[in-house]
């Protein structure tokens, strides 16, 4: 049986290839990731690949060897959006560029199936997103052992804003200030309802409702990008990140700020009554609904709330003993190191482990927190603090993330 590729034109290899990019890219693939898979996919295809990723782009040249000079040098350039992570369809193009290494598959099918996977979300899939937007907010209440108000008026703001992030995905204004609204919105229900009906943890609970939209993973990633030397990558993907963190507290205090014309005083307490158990599902709660929102293929959804609960009560139960910085590094290097050996030997992509072992690691909480009581306090010492506080988070999970590279290096760069 011949292979596909053998006769597959130049013109065919570099259009699955910039398909290919353009997929890695939207599925939230970091740029060294990406760049380094897409030179190793080209050259097993026979063409030689100079990629350059950014958050917002990507340029890709291409060169063939056996044709002539002046023939054989293709530049593309590509504007695109930022990627959100989408495992399902991350596996389902590793897979098919696996397909087509191995010969199994030619350049055209691989396309076709390639933008099959581009098909609208049904209602169906929309409302559960909605659902896990709430589920994950009253989960991150109840792992924080908040009072039942507390826990039912997070999950009830973050239903609303799950709603908004669905309605802004066709709605390109919307999504500019979705993160505006969304603060807006969760620091006008938690106000009303301190001062009209029992006192809440306020600023918990808003951070709560809004714990989908925080970048900590965003902040995360950019600092990766940094310590990997992608600094025009890096720096974007930071800025956008702090942009994000601005944005939710801009929205926030406007809110507040409202209120307080309004006349409306809420009261706050700080209250943590909820026993052990609750915590526990908590986790399976908050596990299953980051499943959800990373969009994870069914059959894979008990290793990714296996992973995200793993990376939790790594850094909890360590954090106990040693401090949370030791806790935090010791759950990034080991959900790392776990992701790399599933991406080894089951060769799949390892981002279906490794993200969400870290995602209840990130700081963002951190950082819209500190935002906030710099702003209503009016007081520099608890911005550093809080400025401490994440740094402290970053430098002790990107420590981690190198250490789990070394402790087992990624045969794969997905």
């Amino acid at each position: 049986m011949p292979d596909p590729l053998s006769a597959a034109s130049y013109a065919e290899r570099v259009d699955f290839m910039v398909e290919l990019a353009q997929r890695l890219h939207r599925y939230g693939t970091t740029a060294d990731r990406l760049e380094g898979a897409i030179t190793a996919v080209a050259s097993r295809l026979g063409l030689a690949c100079e990629p350059w990723s950014n958050p917002t782009g990507l340029i890709l040249t291409f060169s063939d060897p056996v044709r002539a000079t002046g023939m054989r040098d293709t530049t593309r350039v590509l504007r695109l959006s930022p990627g959100e992570h989408d495992l399902h369809r991350l596996a389902e193009t590793d897979r098919i560029a696996e397909q087509v290494l191995a010969g199994a598959l030619d350049l055209p099918g691989a396309l076709e199936q390639m933008r099959a996977l581009d098909a609208p979300p049904t209602r169906a899939m929309q409302a559960l997103e909605v659902v896990a937007f709430g589920l994950a907010a009253a989960s991150v209440a109840g792992l924080l052992r908040l009072p039942w108000l507390d826990i039912g008026v997070a999950g009830t703001t973050g239903l609303l804003i799950g709603a908004l992030a669905v309605a802004s995905q066709t709605r390109p204004r919307l999504a500019s200030g979705l993160e505006a609204v969304a603060g807006m919105l969760a620091a006008g229900i938690a106000v009303l309802v301190a001062s009209l009906v029992a006192p809440l943890n306020q600023n918990t609970v808003i951070i709560a409702s809004l714990i989908v939209l925080l970048p900590g993973l965003t902040l995360t990633n950019a600092m990766n990008e940094l310590t990997g030397q992608q600094l025009v990558s890096g720096t974007a993907r930071l800025a956008g990140g702090l942009t994000t963190v601005m944005k939710l507290a801009v929205g926030t205090l406007v809110a507040i700020q409202v209120a307080a014309l309004l006349g409306l005083e809420p009261q706050v307490r700080g209250s943590r009554p909820q026993p052990d158990w609750i915590e526990w599902i908590a986790l399976a709660l908050a596990s299953l609904a980051f499943a959800v929102l990373f969009r994870a293929s069914r059959r894979d959804y008990l290793r990714v709330m296996l992973a995200a609960a793993s990376g939790y009560l790594i850094a909890r139960w360590v954090g106990e003993v040693a401090g949370s910085p030791a806790g935090v590094f010791l759950a990034a290097l080991a959900m790392t190191a776990a992701g790399n050996a599933y991406a080894r030997w089951w060769h799949r992509p390892g981002a279906i482990i490794r993200v969400p072992g870290i995602i209840m690691l990130v700081p963002g909480s951190t950082s819209l927190r500190g935002f906030l009581s710099l702003i209503q306090q009016q007081d520099v010492g608890a911005g550093q603090a809080a400025l401490v506080a994440v740094l402290t988070a970053l430098a002790a999970l990107i420590a981690g993330v190198l250490f789990g590279n070394l402790l087992l290096p990624p045969r794969r760069n997905l």
